[in-house]
């Protein structure tokens, strides 16, 4: 891992819809075992919905978009970093702000997506319930992991 470049972290507005959307279509296009279920200009939209419920938070270096967290209450929903932005604390630091918004998190992940799998773990999430892919569009295996803060259910008993 390369030593943690700066990032700002943000409320994305409607103008991020494009560059996020970019990073999550990226990501299908980039990714061999992700089928590609949507045009770029669908992953936009979907990504503007997001933004407009007030989802998403995007991690900026240069005044550029190079990753976004989007979360749902304690459902993690999005977590992309655009291409070369991997392995420079800016995953870490969208997930920390989500972590001090948040006592506990959960989200799903491919089962074929290792290099998340690795990151969470890393971070404290714990494997739940396994699923087939019977419940997600793209039809892949995935895992539930789960976060609780620890230091605060400690605090409170």
């Amino acid at each position: 891992m390369t030593a943690p470049v700066k990032c700002r972290l943000r409320p994305a507005n409607a103008l991020d819809a494009g560059r996020t959307g970019w990073i999550l279509h990226r990501f299908a296009l980039d990714t061999p075992w992700m089928p590609v279920l949507y045009s770029e200009a669908e992953t936009i939209s979907f990504c503007g919905v997001m933004i407009d419920r007030g989802w998403v938070t995007v991690a900026e270096q240069e005044g550029r978009v190079v990753g976004f967290l989007a979360r749902d209450g304690a459902e993690i929903c999005s977590l992309y970093l655009a291409p070369g932005s991997c392995g420079q604390g800016i995953g870490k630091a969208l997930l920390r702000q989500a972590k001090a918004a948040q006592p506990e998190l959960w989200l799903n992940v491919f089962e074929a997506n290792t290099s998340a799998r690795r990151f969470y773990q890393r971070e404290g999430f714990q494997q739940g319930a396994r699923g087939t892919g019977q419940d997600n569009e793209e039809g892949l295996p995935d895992i539930r992991l789960d976060w609780v803060d620890d230091t605060k259910q400690e605090t409170e008993e």
